[in-house]
């Protein structure tokens, strides 16, 4: 029997510790690789991105824009690969399936401070609040539609709780009401 497993955690410093069984690390630990984590290693993002791309577009042929590409090269990816397999797969479904710009991006990514290499915050990547503002109204109209007015399942997607969906729905007037009018930023 081969096993392989997988932690973020220092299982040698645990064992030491008491905390993780002595015999359980020595089974497991043959053979340990080290896989920094995408916030070290940003030059992976444009590859995996295509490659999710390639994987949740199914053939179809999906660009990612350089607005939308800088964007994810300045996140800090807290989750790590999966968070922005799962970045991709919500960009590929709620979009409009030839290009993937910051408005199709999850509001929290697009509205993010940028960062370094290292992972101090950099200056300002030149969005107004504005700017912000009409690429999270934009994200939750779309949202709204794709889910055909399914409150709790667009919440879901949006990564947002019921009530903050009701006051933003509210603010921009989605469900029911004429948008406010789109600024530049998005044209």
């Amino acid at each position: 029997v081969r096993v392989i497993a997988a932690t973020n955690r220092d299982l040698e410093a645990e064992y030491r510790n008491g905390t993780f069984r002595k015999d359980l690390y020595f089974r497991l630990n043959v053979v340990t690789v080290h896989l920094p984590s995408l916030r070290e290693r940003r030059s992976d993002i444009p590859l995996l991105a295509h490659w999710f791309l390639d994987r949740y577009a199914k053939g179809s042929s999906v660009q990612v824009t350089n607005a939308a590409m800088k964007c994810l090269l300045q996140y800090d990816w807290p989750g790590n690969v999966r968070e922005l397999e799962n970045c991709i797969e919500r960009a590929v479904a709620l979009g409009d399936r030839r290009t993937i710009d910051v408005s199709d991006l999850p509001p929290s990514l697009a509205s993010a401070s940028p960062v370094t290499d290292g992972g101090e915050v950099a200056h300002s990547a030149g969005l107004t609040s504005t700017d912000l503002e009409d690429i999270e109204r934009v994200t939750i109209q779309r949202v709204f539609e794709q889910v055909k007015g399914d409150k709790a399942l667009a919440g879901k997607m949006l990564g947002i709780s019921r009530a903050t969906l009701y006051r933003k729905l509210k603010r921009y007037n989605i469900g029911g009401h004429a948008l406010p009018p789109t600024s530049q930023a998005l044209q």
